[in-house]
């Protein structure tokens, strides 16, 4: 079988499961079994798989049509131009995270040697992607799970990112140290009724790191009302936030005492990330 042949069958195959972006996850498919480049592909198209690959390949094949995470299964995804490695246990980066990333950045681009908290820090793809844009930056990650905290130390030494790993219970109020000019947040924030309804792959991610409680507001409320004391002057909090939940979150922060309170579309048009600042600090 050629590279060009197991692309096809791919394809079909994948199409034929019903996963939407069939012809993509083919192509990477195709790289992870051979490691090649994309322009590698181009060129060596009609090279034939050896046994290992074609077995692989298989492998991988069944896998997907059991609809586990193409990222899963590869064991690393990109994010925000950096790689991450990925796994069960851990939620899968995602590129809607990225305006998250942006506004960050932005808050951060003025300050001397900026203090960040990254809560529910997961992977650690927002704290060590702003490590790795803003090398100035003070970094704490904070998770409560093992799982994750093995992933973020592993993807910290990957992208040489000098950040302090925490384990800590966000609803706990653990992790915080001092003061921050910025802390931030990807909380888990599916509503009970929503996580009835996932999309197949999502359901093999972590639980903890998907559902927010009954209305998926559980997180949002703790960090505004908890963390908000360890703000610096002027200091900024910035959650991305899940589909319709950007007006009632906003909503939080200016209960809990937050001015300019602003929501940032992401690329697909959907309000994701709620930020603002403190007042009278």
């Amino acid at each position: 079988m050629t590279i060009f042949e197991a692309y096809n069958d791919c394809k079909k195959q994948l199409q034929a499961a019903g996963i939407e972006d069939y012809v993509f996850e083919s192509k990477q498919i195709i790289k992870h079994v051979t490691g090649y480049t994309n322009t590698q592909i181009l060129t060596k198209y009609t090279e034939n798989l050896n046994k290992f690959q074609q077995d692989n390949l298989t492998v991988i094949i069944k896998q997907r049509l059991i609809r586990y995470p193409l990222q899963y299964i590869i064991g690393r995804w990109n994010f925000f131009g950096y790689e991450f490695f990925v796994g069960p246990g851990v939620l899968i980066p995602r590129s809607d995270t990225e305006t998250l990333m942006d506004v960050c950045l932005e808050t951060l681009k003025d300050k001397q040697s900026p203090r960040v908290l990254d809560l529910c820090a997961g992977t650690g793809c927002i704290g060590i992607t702003i490590k790795g844009e803003c090398t100035a930056a003070d970094v704490t990650l904070v998770d409560k799970y093992e799982e994750a905290l093995n992933y973020a130390t592993k993807n910290a030494l990957h992208n040489n990112a000098d950040v302090k790993i925490v384990q800590g219970d966000v609803l706990k109020t653990e992790g915080a140290e001092g003061q921050y000019d910025l802390i931030v947040s990807n909380p888990p924030y599916i509503t009970d009724a929503d996580m009835q309804t996932l999309q197949p792959e999502v359901k093999f991610e972590p639980t903890t790191a998907l559902a927010g409680g009954e209305d998926g507001l559980l997180f949002y409320r703790h960090i505004a009302s908890e963390y908000k004391k360890y703000l610096a002057p002027n200091g900024t909090l910035a959650f991305e936030v899940g589909i319709n939940q950007s007006e009632q979150v906003a909503k939080l922060m200016e209960q809990n005492g937050f001015e300019n309170v602003a929501v940032r579309k992401d690329y697909a048009e959907i309000d994701r990330v709620v930020f603002g600042t403190l007042k009278n600090v």
